[in-house]
C-alpha cells in the first residue's frame, strides 16, 4: 500500500507542476512587487506596446537632436565641416558608451524598470537644457554679418555641451534596457513566446525607425524653417511623452531580478583560476562545482564547453575546500556556470569587433552624407529640403524592410534553413555587413558626379551646392537602412540570446558600445585623412569647400575597410560556438 500512495502523491505532486507551469512563466520574472507573474495577465505582446511607445517616442526625441546637429554647429555655433563633424561623432559616441554604466546598474542592482525610470529623468533635463540654450538669446551665439561669424562664448558653449551631454548619460540607462526588457516580457522557456521574441526585435526597431523618420522629415525642417528653439522643444515633449508611456505599462510588465555584479563576478573567476593556476582540470567535467540550481539569482545555469580551459580551474574543488565543505568563497571557487559566463563574453569578442568598422560607416549618415547634400541641388521647385532630411530614406528603407523581411523572408528562408527565425543571427549580421560595402560604394560614385559637375560648371573654387539633384543621394540611404535591417537588429538578438541570463543588459551594451567605438572610429580616421591630405599646404579630401576636396576617396576608404571586415567576420562567425543553457 505504502508504494501505491508514494505514486498517488508523485503524480499529485506532479499534476500540480504542471499546472503550475502553465499558470506562470518559467524564467523566473515576476512582477512590480517581486510576486510570481501569471503568464495570462502579463508580459507578451500586452505589455509590448507601452515599451514600444517608450522607444519610438525616446529615439524621435534623440534623432530629433542627432540628425540636424551638424547643422546647428556650422550655421549656429560657426564651426568649421572637420570640427562639426569631429562634435557629432564624439557625442554620438559617447550616446553609446554610457549604456556601460546603465547596463551594470540594471544587472547588478537596480534591475532594468528601476535604471530606465531613473536615467529618463536625466535625459528630460539635458533636453530641456539644450532646448534653452536654442532659445534664451543669451545663451546663442551672434548670427554672421556677412562672411563675420562670431564665435561662441565659452558660456554659451558649456551650456549648449552640458545639456548635450546629460542626453549623453540619459542615454545610458535607456539603450541597454528598453530592448531587453521587452524581450523580458517573454518567457524563454515557453516555445511559442520564444518565437515571438524574434519578431518583437523586428518591430522594436521599427519603432525606432519611425520615430527618426518623424524627426529627419519634420522636425528637421522646423529647425531650418521654424527655428531652433522651436526645433528642440518638441523632441523634449516626445522625451515627455515616452516617460508617462512607460509607467502606464507598469502593472502588465514581467520584471528579471538583479543578478548581482557581472563584473565581480568576472573578477572572481580571473582570481579563482590564478590561485589554482597549478590545478589539473579533471578529464570529467561533472567533477567540477557547481550547484543544484542557479548560484546567480535570476540567472539559468550554462552548460560547460570545452574552449578556454584555463577558466576551468576556478571551478576545481581543492582537496582542503573538499575536506573543510565550505564552497562560499568566489573569490576562491566558482561555479560553472560563472566560468561560462566569461567564457560566453570571451567568445562574443570577435564577432562585437567586427561591428566597430559597421557602426563608422553608419556615422556617415549623419555627418558626410548631410555636407555631401549641403553642396548639391536641395529644391524641388519653390520648396528646399534640408540636406539631413534625406536620412528619411534610410528610415523608410527600414520600415519598408522590417515587415517584408518578418512576414516574407523569414518564412521563406525558414523553409530552407530549418532555423525558427529563417536565418541565424551570424547570417543576418553578415547580409549586413556586405550591404553596407555597397552603400560606401555608391556614395563614392555619386560624390564622383558630383565633382565633375562643379568642374564642368566652373564651380570648383566658388563653394557652392552644384545643380545635382539631392535625391541622387536615395541609394545610399536606402543601402544603409536594408544593412541596418541585418546587421543591427541581429546583433540585438545576438547579444540577447548568446549572453548568460543575468549579464543580458550589459552584453546589450557591450552591442551599443560598437556603435560608440565607431563613431570614435569616424572621428580618428576623419582627423587622420584631414591632417595627411592638407599637408604641403593642400585643400584635403575634406576641405570646408567640398567642391576643392575628394569626399569619394574618404567614401572609398570606407568602403575598403567595410570589405576586409567583412572577411574577418566570415572566419569568426565559422568558429563561433553558441551557448548551452540547461
Amino acid at each position: 500500500m505504502g508504494s501505491v500512495e508514494e505514486v498517488r502523491s508523485l503524480l499529485e505532486e506532479g499534476l500540480t507542476q504542471n499546472k503550475s507551469s502553465e499558470l506562470y512563466t518559467g524564467d523566473g520574472s515576476v512582477d512590480i512587487s517581486g510576486k510570481p507573474v501569471l503568464k495570462q495577465n502579463t508580459g507578451k505582446w500586452r505589455a509590448c506596446p507601452f515599451i514600444l511607445g517608450t522607444e519610438c517616442c525616446e529615439r524621435l526625441a534623440y534623432y530629433g537632436i542627432a540628425t540636424n546637429l551638424v547643422s546647428y554647429l556650422t550655421n549656429k555655433l560657426h564651426e568649421g565641416n572637420v570640427s562639426a563633424a569631429r562634435n557629432v561623432t564624439t557625442w554620438s559616441g559617447t550616446c553609446y558608451l554610457t549604456p556601460l554604466i546603465g547596463a551594470v546598474l540594471a544587472d547588478a542592482y537596480w534591475g532594468r524598470y528601476w535604471t530606465i525610470a531613473a536615467f529618463s529623468t536625466i535625459y528630460l533635463i539635458g533636453m530641456c537644457t539644450l532646448t534653452l540654450s536654442a532659445s534664451i538669446p543669451a545663451f546663442m551665439p551672434a548670427e554672421c554679418v556677412g562672411s563675420a561669424c562670431p564665435s561662441a562664448t565659452p558660456a554659451q558653449y558649456a551650456v549648449f555641451f552640458l545639456g548635450l551631454y546629460l542626453i549623453a548619460l540619459g542615454t545610458g540607462g535607456i539603450k541597454p534596457c528598453v530592448s531587453s526588457f521587452g524581450a523580458d516580457q517573454f518567457d524563454d522557456t515557453d516555445p511559442k513566446e520564444r518565437v515571438k521574441k524574434g519578431s518583437f526585435f523586428n518591430w522594436f526597431y521599427l519603432s525606432i525607425n519611425i520615430g527618426s523618420l518623424i524627426s529627419s522629415s519634420l522636425i528637421v525642417w522646423i529647425q531650418d524653417n521654424a527655428g531652433w528653439g522651436l526645433g528642440f522643444g518638441i523632441p523634449t515633449l516626445f522625451m515627455g511623452i515616452a516617460i508617462a508611456s512607460f509607467f502606464a505599462g507598469t502593472p502588465l510588465y514581467r520584471f528579471q531580478k538583479p543578478g548581482g555584479s557581472p563584473l565581480t563576478r568576472m573578477c572572481q573567476v580571473l582570481a579563482a583560476s590564478f590561485r589554482k593556476w597549478n590545478m589539473e582540470v579533471p578529464g570529467d567535467s561533472s567533477l567540477l562545482y557547481e550547484t543544484q540550481t542557479s548560484a546567480i539569482e535570476g540567472s539559468r545555469k550554462i552548460e560547460h564547453s570545452d574552449e578556454l580551459k584555463c577558466l576551468d580551474k576556478a571551478a576545481v574543488l581543492s582537496d582542503a575546500e573538499i575536506k573543510s565543505g565550505d564552497f562560499s568563497n568566489s573569490w576562491k571557487l566558482c561555479t560553472v556556470t560563472q566560468v561560462e559566463e566569461l567564457k560566453i563574453l570571451i567568445r562574443m569578442f570577435p564577432i562585437w569587433a567586427t561591428g566597430i568598422v559597421f557602426s563608422a560607416v553608419y556615422a556617415q549618415m549623419s555627418t558626410m552624407f548631410v555636407e555631401q547634400g549641403m553642396m548639391m541641388d536641395t529644391s524641388i521647385g519653390s520648396f528646399t529640403i534640408p540636406p539631413a532630411s534625406l536620412s528619411s530614406f534610410d528610415v523608410i528603407s527600414v520600415i519598408f524592410w522590417v515587415p517584408v523581411y518578418d512576414r516574407v523572408i523569414v518564412p521563406i528562408a525558414r523553409k530552407f534553413t530549418g532555423k525558427e527565425r529563417g536565418f541565424s543571427e551570424l547570417q543576418r549580421m553578415g547580409i549586413g555587413l556586405f550591404l553596407s560595402v555597397l552603400c560606401m560604394s555608391a556614395a563614392a560614385v555619386v560624390e564622383i558626379n558630383r565633382l565633375q559637375i562643379a568642374r564642368e560648371f566652373g564651380l570648383v573654387e566658388k563653394g557652392v551646392a552644384v545643380p545635382m539633384s539631392i535625391f541622387w543621394q536615395v541609394p545610399q540611404y536606402f543601402l544603409l537602412g536594408a544593412a541596418e535591417i541585418f546587421t543591427f537588429i541581429g546583433q540585438l538578438e545576438f547579444f540577447y540570446d548568446q549572453s548568460p541570463d543575468a549579464m543580458r543588459s550589459l552584453c546589450s551594451a557591450l552591442s551599443l558600445l560598437t556603435t560608440s567605438l565607431g563613431n570614435y572610429l569616424s572621428s580618428f580616421i576623419l582627423t587622420v585623412v584631414s591632417y595627411l591630405s592638407t599637408r604641403g599646404g593642400k585643400a584635403g579630401w575634406i576641405p570646408n569647400n567640398l567642391n576643392e576636396g575628394h569626399l569619394d576617396y574618404f567614401f572609398w576608404l570606407l568602403a575598403g575597410f567595410s570589405f576586409l571586415n567583412m572577411l574577418v567576420y566570415i572566419v569568426c562567425a565559422k568558429k563561433y560556438k553558441s551557448k548551452k543553457a540547461s
